[in-house]
């Protein structure tokens, strides 16, 4: 079973990263009549600024929860296709290590 990981960019200007398993139309149209009371029924109108096609709904699931946790930065750098910048938008925090603070 197949499904579609999607990013819309809220009026508000805030994120939202979705699956279905549904065409990619007609969730779109469930958003924008706000038909599910939630996040982007109080956030529209609404666009679709990203999305990815999964062959196995498990991989689409797996990767919208990924992405829910990301920081906005690195939500762009999806959605622009800035692929390279990803791993380096992962590496957070990196100067509060074991060593922080030390001289070398």
């Amino acid at each position: 079973m197949s499904a579609t990981v999607y990013i819309l960019r809220c009026a508000d200007g805030s994120y939202y990263a979705g699956v279905t398993e549904k065409d990619l139309e007609t969730r779109l149209s469930e958003h924008e009549q706000g038909v599910y009371d939630g996040f982007t029924a109080r956030r529209r109108p609404l666009s679709l600024v990203f999305n990815c096609h999964f062959e196995r709904i498990t991989d689409a699931i797996a990767f919208e929860r990924q992405v829910k946790k990301w920081r906005r930065e690195k939500k762009e750098a999806l959605i622009r296709g800035d692929f390279e910048a990803l791993p380096k938008l992962s590496r957070r925090g990196k100067k509060h290590g074991k060593n922080a603070g030390e001289n070398r």
